[in-house]
């Protein structure tokens, strides 16, 4: 199962809260990440999947849509378990409005309590991301899966599968806009190894994006 990070968004802690009414979707620089990524998939043969899929946020969606001619898929499925943090109410609000609605956040400092009312708390999300991969797993075995997600997706899966307490000692492992962690799953055994995370060679040959 290879987990790739959208490419770089509008989406922003400056900006609106971007669930599927509040993402715009892909920066130019984020369209360029992607087609480099296509193009590295395609020249390479890198990767061979049988299922290519993304959440269902038009940041991710967008990324899949390029990548997926350098796969060999027409066609993209969705999935909203791969969605970043569900923000319920506060989809669309800015982070102004946002604090004056809700409150100060600080979801790790308060795990059971929801981004807002209908969203996801820091535990809900990640019991979200950890039945999504088994449930991947189950559904996909013996299959290469290609899953277009967002950073938050791909650290909780770190968490979950390396069983990482909560609370943490803080470090982060931040995924770069376009790269890929790979995961292998065994069934006979139920264990899931870690291939590599966030390779990003192919964004080393990229002309300037800024």
């Amino acid at each position: 199962m290879v987990l790739v990070r959208h490419g770089d968004a509008h989406a922003g802690l400056t900006g609106t809260i971007a669930g599927e009414r509040g993402c715009r979707g892909l920066t130019d620089r984020g369209r360029q990440q992607a087609a480099l990524l296509r193009d590295h998939l395609a020249a390479t043969g890198r990767l061979r999947p049988d299922v290519l899929v993304s959440s269902t946020l038009p940041r991710a969606i967008e990324t899949a849509q390029i990548i997926a001619p350098g796969l060999g898929f027409d066609e993209v499925a969705q999935d909203c378990d791969l969605c970043e943090v569900h923000t319920g109410d506060a989809d669309g609000l800015d982070w102004v409005d946002y604090t004056e609605r809700f409150g100060p956040l600080d979801m790790e400092a308060e795990p059971d309590r929801r981004f807002a009312p209908g969203g996801d708390s820091w535990n809900s999300f990640h019991e979200r991301v950890q039945h999504l991969l088994e449930r991947l797993a189950t559904d996909h075995s013996e299959e290469t899966v290609v899953a277009v997600c967002h950073a938050g997706v791909i650290m909780a899966s770190i968490r979950t599968l390396f069983a990482v307490p909560h609370p943490g000692t803080g470090t982060q492992l931040r995924p770069t806009n376009t790269g890929l962690t790979e995961w292998h799953h065994d069934p006979a055994l139920g264990r899931w190894t870690l291939h590599s995370f966030n390779e990003a060679s192919h964004l080393r040959r990229a002309p300037s994006i800024d």
